[in-house]
Order: C-alpha cells, then sequence, then structure tokens
C-alpha cells in the first residue's frame, strides 16, 4: 500500500492520469492493504465467485453440473476425476483460503475451531443455526461472540456468511440466528464424499445445494450493490431469502421438486411486510436454470 501510495502521489504532482489496478485473490489482504494507508484513493471492484452463464461460456457446463461443482473455474477441468477434483478444492482453495488469507492475516485464538465452524457450515448450509447450537455442534468452550466473529473472517474470505432473519429493524437482525450460507457450492460437493450422480440420487442433500446454489447466486449478485440479503421466519412459516433494495423487498421461496408447491412462508411474510414481488424458484415456478442465468437486478423490475 506504500508503494502504490508515492506512485499516486508521484503520479499526481507530474499530473499523470495513471490508472492503478491491484488484483488479489485474498480479499481481507487487499482491504487491509487498501484501509493502511490509502483513504481517498481506491474504489473497490468485486469479482465474485463465477456463475452459471460463465461456466456454461467457458466450459460448456449444464445446469447439474454447477449445482455439483459450483463456480471454480480452475477445477472445471479436473471433474472427470472426482477425487482429484474434491483434492484440489480441498487443498488448493479451501486449506489455502483458511490458513494463509485468514491465519496468517487475522488474529485468530482458536485456528481449529475456525477450520471446524467452516465445516459445521458447509454441512448446514440453507438452515438456520443459533450460536448456542453451534457452540454445542462444535464441542468446543469458545463462546457465542467468538463464533460470530469466525463467521465474519469466513465471509471477508468468500466461503461462508451467517444471513441475519429480516425484522425491519437493524437491531433485530444483528440479534438474529445466523441461515449459513455457503458462497460456492463447490465447498459442500467437494467434502461429501459423493459423485454427481450419487448426489442426485439422495433428494435431501440435492435439494440442500439446489438451495444452496440459489442463495450462493444471490450472495455473489448483491457484491458492489446497494442490496441486502435476509432469510425470515415467524410463526412456524420460513422464507428462504429476502432481497432488499432501499424500500423494495423480493421474496424468494426455493423448491428443488417437481411438485406444485404452496407459498405458505412468503403469505405469512406479506401480512407482516410490504413485498413489491414473490418469487418461487424451482417447481411450477422460475426454472433454477433461468434464475442461474438472469441479473439480480431484474428481481426487482
Amino acid at each position: 500500500s506504500e508503494t502504490v501510495k508515492r506512485l499516486w502521489d508521484e503520479d499526481t504532482a507530474n499530473n499523470l492520469t495513471v490508472r492503478v489496478m491491484i488484483l488479489g485473490s485474498s480479499p481481507l489482504l487487499v482491504h487491509r492493504g487498501l484501509t493502511e494507508s490509502l483513504a481517498g484513493r481506491f474504489e473497490v471492484i468485486p469479482i465474485t465467485h463465477w456463475s452459471l452463464a460463465e461456466m456454461r461460456d467457458a466450459f460448456g457446463w449444464a445446469l447439474d453440473e454447477f449445482i455439483f461443482y459450483g463456480g471454480y473455474p480452475g477445477a472445471a477441468a479436473l471433474i472427470n476425476d472426482q477425487n482429484r477434483w474434491s483434492r484440489y478444492i480441498k487443498d488448493s482453495l479451501i486449506e489455502t483460503t483458511l490458513s494463509r488469507d485468514i491465519l496468517l492475516m487475522t488474529r485468530v485464538d482458536k485456528p481449529a475451531l475456525l477450520r471446524r465452524l467452516f465445516e459445521l457450515g458447509c454441512s448446514y448450509s440453507g438452515q438456520i443455526l443459533s450460536y448456542q447450537k453451534m457452540v454445542g455442534q462444535l464441542q468446543d468452550a469458545g463462546n457465542t461472540t467468538t463464533l460470530a466473529h469466525y463467521l465474519e473472517l469466513l465471509e471477508g474470505a468468500g466461503l461462508l456468511i451467517g444471513l441475519s432473519k429480516y425484522a425491519g429493524q437493524m437491531v433485530r437482525q444483528r440479534a438474529s440466528s445466523p441461515k449459513l450460507q455457503v458462497f460456492n457450492t463447490a465447498l459442500i460437493s467437494s467434502q461429501s464424499q459423493l459423485s454427481l450422480e450419487e448426489a442426485k440420487q439422495q433428494p435431501d442433500f440435492w435439494g440442500r445445494l439446489v438451495e444452496s446454489s440459489v442463495g450462493a447466486s444471490l450472495i455473489n449478485g448483491i457484491r458492489g450493490k446497494n442490496m441486502d440479503l435476509f432469510y425470515w421466519v415467524g410463526r412456524n412459516r420460513e422464507v428462504d431469502f429476502i432481497l432488499k433494495r432501499g424500500k423494495d423487498v423480493v421474496a424468494f421461496e426455493v423448491k428443488s421438486g417437481r411438485r406444485k408447491a404452496s407459498l405458505p412462508g412468503i403469505d405469512a411474510f406479506s401480512k407482516e411486510f410490504p413485498v413489491k414481488r414473490k418469487l418461487l424458484i424451482g417447481a411450477q415456478g422460475i426454472s433454477i436454470e433461468d434464475f442461474l442465468l438472469a441479473s439480480i437486478d431484474k428481481w426487482f423490475s
């Protein structure tokens, strides 16, 4: 950051309109370098995980391949060798992100807890899990504040996020139990020891992958935009995803099956909050493929 600052100041003094693009696979490292001494001198342009459209155009992937193998272009050439593909995701991507991007850049008092939290988050992607239940699942003496902090670190590294419950009030949103969501479904598949065909034969697992692929698309889609993503639950009803832009709210329900589905969660939610659009993804609604290929701005039009 000091070198970039010096070059910027020299260019400004000499009236040179030079622009510098700083690339990096570690969001935490880039962010730390920018905020150290480059105040007022930078703009962040997020580069997200690859979408279905990008993986299809580059590698000819079909929908099921994207849902299972996710959006890591570096691993695309390895999908015909399941063991090699899985090892690449775990060794070259997950392990390097955890050990280099997080542990070397940030103080983490319990690195083993951070790793187990990541694994737990992948296992429970698409599910709401309170911090107290996480403590019980992880069998660790760490407190809920530590887990919340570690979850923020995993979010900053582009691995796992804990979505807040939509409540219309920021204080209540932050106090809610998080809904765990991976940024890339490959993080789930690579740790499952299942092949694509085996995964498709397990309805519960495949349904979780489908919902996680929709969530990952939304999470990556809002990066760099003035949008927020939540979930909602109340009176034994749940809405998978709540997308908010300004005062506009769009509610999403995801169904991996083909049967006609009712939307009791969205109906209950819309009685408490004004909703611009109610959308069913899958089943008799918008197809999973059409949803993953669409721009996120489309859902507000």
